[in-house]
């Protein structure tokens, strides 16, 4: 019975990931203006951060949405494909689970960000306009 069951919900995600992956593309906001020093320093910010995720999370759709309406230009590492970037979050954060901010701090230490509200108020508070 329980194989029967964990098969029924792995063929439920493959039929739902397309319908899941159109519906982020129609939904997503329209990023906030900035004139071009500040998007620039925007995207130097960003350059420190990185957001572990897997493509069809409803959660990560949440966050890469929020990245999106703040104009973020945040490089997505897919954990879920890359085995490398899975052992990376397992050895920075301690567990695999999405989605994931790194925070690279300047004096060198990294912080790790889970959970979806935590992340997009985290992203509000330091680039919402």
């Amino acid at each position: 019975m329980r194989i029967i069951v964990r098969y029924f919900f792995r063929g439920l995600r493959v039929l739902l990931a397309p319908v899941m992956l159109v519906s982020e593309k129609l939904s997503t906001p329209r990023s906030v203006e900035r004139s071009a020093e500040e998007q620039a320093e925007v995207d130097a910010a960003c350059e420190a951060l990185a957001l572990y995720q897997f493509r069809t999370c409803p959660f990560c759709i949440k966050v890469r949405k929020e990245m999106a309406r703040l104009g973020l230009k945040i490089e997505l590492r897919d954990a879920q494909l890359d085995p490398d970037h899975k052992q990376a979050l397992q050895e920075g954060g301690g567990k695999v689970k999405v989605p994931c901010l790194r925070i690279a701090h300047e004096d060198g230490r990294e912080e790790w960000l889970y959970e979806s509200d935590e992340i997009n108020r985290w992203l509000h508070q330091r680039f919402g306009a």
